[in-house]
């Protein structure tokens, strides 16, 4: 699918959309409740559509479901076939993995696109301390699994990404007899385990995170029959683009951003606040416009994303329209995303007019030039795909998108959003 953007003002009132970080942890918890769970504000993401489908193999059972609930019963982890399928989802692979070795049946995960070229080496070094029976593709999916997981006193590096502590969190909870711990070396985007842990509490578990260099899992009594109700936050990640479209192409409220949440991409907050955007911030809405002076007032930023690398793209998109060189730490973390994205964000918004240079794990955007249209490619990342449309919205001239539906992973409606705030979007 292609996507066309003419250069636009966007005004009015937005809904964010749903977290797919939540809500893939719901499902999971979902699954792991032995007893009725209602999941409200439900997301409708590739992502989570492919967690329902998930934890519905594993056992649970969709027994209603509406635009605002869905109702999931289930008795725990029971696989219904051989074989799971996380979809385009890091997190769903590397959380579900490690909850689905917690039946004895031999299971085999797999992924599809982008997902197959990741590495998931952590699981051939990790399972086998573990009591997991392990098979995989150099590395890669496909593996095959059989377990059950025997929860144990462990060390795993946390640098590479936090969802594989996720997954064992999860796993822990559910199987754990006795107090273990596991240690962690490295550990990136804490914020994501605090979103983790969140859920974990919501759904009856005793976790204690010692400074995030150890946790400690607790046993707790699984209930059966509990009804539990989490209702899913709005999204960070997904509302960023919305802020950035606010503060450089008009004046808009994005509603459903918990300003409490653990999100880690909250943090979009500190970079539109020290690019000089104006910016009201309320505890159930969010107003950002344009400074006085227009999008030429916005002045560059430094900003550490080692913890939040889902904003590199937003943050591109901001810093084209800053005047002045902005500077973004972590790039180290975005080789093994949907694309590389380091790179991805170099060739593509280089077709914008706009230089961005990568010095080990720096990214330099010169912004303030101008911004002009051009023939852009997603490279099947749904955040190139927002970051393009949303730089297009104050570009000279049209800003076509190819691959432009890759927005569907984490976010289908948001053109639909742009649409409505009045973006012209062919």
């Amino acid at each position: 699918m292609t996507v066309t953007i003419q250069p636009s003002a966007v005004s009015g009132i937005i809904s964010a959309p749903t977290s797919k970080s939540s809500m893939q942890r719901a499902c999971a918890a979902a699954l792991l409740n032995k007893g009725k769970t209602i999941i409200e504000n439900p997301g409708k993401s590739n992502d989570d559509l492919a967690a329902l489908e998930v934890i519905q193999l594993l056992g649970a059972t969709i027994a209603s479901a509406a635009d605002n609930y869905i109702t999931v019963d289930s008795n725990g982890v029971q696989p219904s076939g051989s074989e799971i399928n996380c979809g385009e989802s890091g997190l769903g692979i590397r959380m579900f993995a490690p909850i689905a070795a917690l039946s004895q049946n031999p299971i085999r995960i797999n992924g599809t696109g982008s997902l197959l070229t990741r590495p998931m080496n952590f699981f051939d070094d990790i399972f086998p301390q573990l009591d997991i029976a392990i098979q995989s593709n150099n590395g890669k999916l496909p593996i095959e699994i059989t377990g059950p997981l025997q929860p144990k006193d462990i060390t795993i590096d946390g640098s590479l990404s936090s969802q594989f502590l996720t997954g064992l969190l999860m796993a822990y909870g559910n199987a754990a007899s006795e107090s273990v711990t596991i240690k962690v070396t490295g550990l990136k985007s804490k914020p994501y385990i605090d979103l983790t842990l969140q859920v974990m509490h919501h759904f009856g578990y005793d976790v204690v995170n010692n400074n995030y260099e150890s946790f400690v899992v607790n046993p707790v009594r699984n209930e059966t029959g509990k009804l539990i109700k989490y209702t899913v936050e709005g999204d960070w990640s997904g509302g960023a683009f919305l802020l950035v479209a606010g503060a450089v192409a008009g004046k808009i409220t994005v509603e459903g951003l918990d300003t409490h949440s653990t999100q880690a991409d909250k943090a979009i907050l500190k970079a539109l606040i020290d690019c000089g955007s104006s910016i009201s911030i309320q505890e159930k809405q969010i107003e950002i416009g344009l400074p006085a002076t227009g999008s030429s007032g916005l002045k560059a930023f430094h900003f550490d994303a080692s913890d939040c690398p889902d904003l590199f793209p937003p943050l591109v998109a901001l810093a084209a329209y800053c005047n002045g060189t902005t500077a973004i730490e972590g790039v180290r973390r975005l080789a093994h995303k949907e694309s590389n994205r380091g790179l991805t964000l170099q060739e593509e918004f280089g077709k914008m007019g706009i230089k961005i240079t990568l010095q080990d794990d720096l990214m330099l955007i010169e912004g303030g030039h101008g911004v002009h249209g051009a023939s852009v490619y997603s490279h099947h990342d749904h955040r190139i795909a927002m970051a393009c449309a949303v730089a297009g919205l104050k570009a000279r001239g049209v800003t076509t998108i190819k691959d432009a539906e890759a927005i569907d992973k984490s976010y289908p409606g948001f053109y639909q959003h742009l649409r409505q705030l009045g973006a012209a979007v062919n």
